[in-house]
């Protein structure tokens, strides 16, 4: 433990060793209701954690939440103090910067007041387990974590939000701050931050890739992480069956040359009906699903981004593609046999045609049960609206705050000595991405993928088992 903060990892539920207080957590939900009672419990908005005050809990948190909603930071961290002097406040996320935000966010309590003596242990679920934990953590009867930073729009709106797990909290500075992209409706909880993940090319062979059907033409294989795996990525194929994003993949298709045009059609005319049994209704629904039916029949599976990054910036990848992390280049070490300059993002090519990528969401939240909430909303409110508090993240590309006043500037990041030696490394932005006339990024919608999920994950998982 180094400066109030401890980082542990949150080892899977219920396989591997866990602390001894989150396996009284899992003995209280076995002898309570067993696992099918738990997932029962959990359909049904959380139980009581076997003491009756679950719900008055929640009632109890949701009008703290309303309190906190309309102080400054300011007050806020004076609750904090009060709150948490002495004390450990236990997160968890899907992202181990938390434990250096909690740095931060110590030592910003610690200027307010010296003496303050609070302690954060952040911990980092393994293998998607996030939301068995946060379930356990719940309806245990006693419970550990104040907040959660959390990803993944489909399982945080079914098992989170439509069970009452998780509550919102949207800090009054983060709303008042200029410019801030307030996208409360259209997202299940606040948002940390919009992570990219967009397609790449090896660039050694000679090869452009200047429209998103290239990537799923007859011989490509991109590297992308298995759509099980990482669900994020399998968001990314639900998404595109919304109306907007088949209708950029159907613009995209109109923009290919009349041979590639007809390489493609006989798919594209076979995924008509398929629509319809699907109840996809758009008009260029049929579009959507041959891409997704070409890229799940031809992705390379791999294990992690990393690797993939690690991989197509290597001189023996010539031609390689990829899906991945942005901010994965970020770690590729210059040699002889590996170099960011060997790497192209599709999107910034001129004349680039359909989505560059997707764009997944961290939230942040607290249990319904959360101990220390005031402790809990503050540190929140200082990821969102202190450019310290989001630094852990802001400084890297491929990561962008929904409140622009924190953003880090990436557009130079490749410069050196006043040449543009790494170009794929100068981040053009958010509000590039996300536009029209930039990246367009397919970006997640909660609402959206709890909607078509049921029905579009077992007809991927048909295609991927069949290759």
């Amino acid at each position: 433990m180094t400066d109030g903060i401890a980082i542990r990892p949150c080892a899977k539920f219920p396989d591997e060793e866990v602390s001894s207080n989150m396996r009284n957590v899992v003995r209280t939900v076995a002898a309570v209701a067993g696992v099918a009672s738990l997932a029962l419990v959990a359909g049904c908005g959380g139980g009581d954690g076997g003491n009756g005050t679950d719900d008055a809990a929640s009632s109890k948190l949701q009008s703290i939440i309303k309190q906190a909603e309309g102080m400054t930071n300011d007050e806020l961290f004076k609750k904090a103090i009060e709150e948490s002097d002495g004390k450990t406040m236990y997160g968890i996320g899907n992202s181990s910067r938390g434990a250096d935000a909690a740095t931060e966010f110590i030592a910003a309590l610690q200027e307010i007041d010296p003496s303050y003596s609070g302690k954060i242990e952040w911990s980092q679920p393994k293998n998607n387990s996030i939301f068995t934990v946060l379930n356990a953590d719940v309806n245990s009867s006693s419970h550990q974590y104040s907040m959660t930073l959390i990803q993944d729009a489909n399982q945080i709106q079914t098992k989170m939000i439509d069970t009452g797990v998780l509550l919102n909290f949207v800090p009054k500075d983060w709303k008042d701050a200029k410019g801030v992209n307030a996208d409360v409706d259209s997202t299940p909880l606040l948002t940390l931050q919009t992570l990219s993940k967009v397609f790449q090319y090896n660039n050694l062979a000679g090869t452009s890739y200047g429209n998103v059907w290239d990537f799923v033409a007859e011989g490509e294989s991109p590297m992308f992480m298995g759509v099980n795996s990482e669900p994020v990525g399998k968001n990314f194929l639900y998404m595109l069956t919304e109306d907007t994003y088949a209708t950029t993949l159907k613009d995209a298709f109109d923009k290919l040359d009349a041979g590639q045009q007809a390489a493609f059609k006989p798919t594209v005319d076979a995924m008509a009906d398929e629509a319809k049994s699907l109840g996809l209704e758009g008009d260029n629904a049929k579009y959507a699903l041959a891409w997704i039916k070409l890229w799940a029949s031809q992705y390379n599976e791999q294990t992690d981004d990393g690797p993939i990054e690690q991989q197509l910036v290597t001189t023996s990848a010539k031609g390689a593609t990829g899906l991945l992390v942005y901010s994965k280049l970020r770690s590729i070490e210059e040699s002889a046999t590996s170099s960011v300059k060997n790497v192209d993002i599709a999107a910034y090519q001129d004349g680039y045609a359909g989505p560059g990528g997707f764009g997944y969401k961290h939230y942040l939240a607290l249990p319904k049960t959360s101990p220390l909430p005031w402790t809990a909303m503050a540190f929140i409110s200082f990821m969102v609206t202190d450019e310290q508090g989001f630094a852990a993240w802001g400084k890297d590309i491929g990561g962008y705050s929904a409140n622009p006043n924190i953003n880090q500037d990436h557009t130079q990041d490749g410069v050196v000595d006043g040449k543009d030696e790494f170009p794929a490394m100068d981040d053009k932005g958010h509000d590039w991405w996300v536009s029209d006339d930039g990246g367009r990024l397919v970006l997640e919608d909660a609402q959206y993928l709890a909607k078509v999920a049921p029905v579009m994950s077992d007809w991927i998982d048909m295609i991927v088992g069949s290759r």
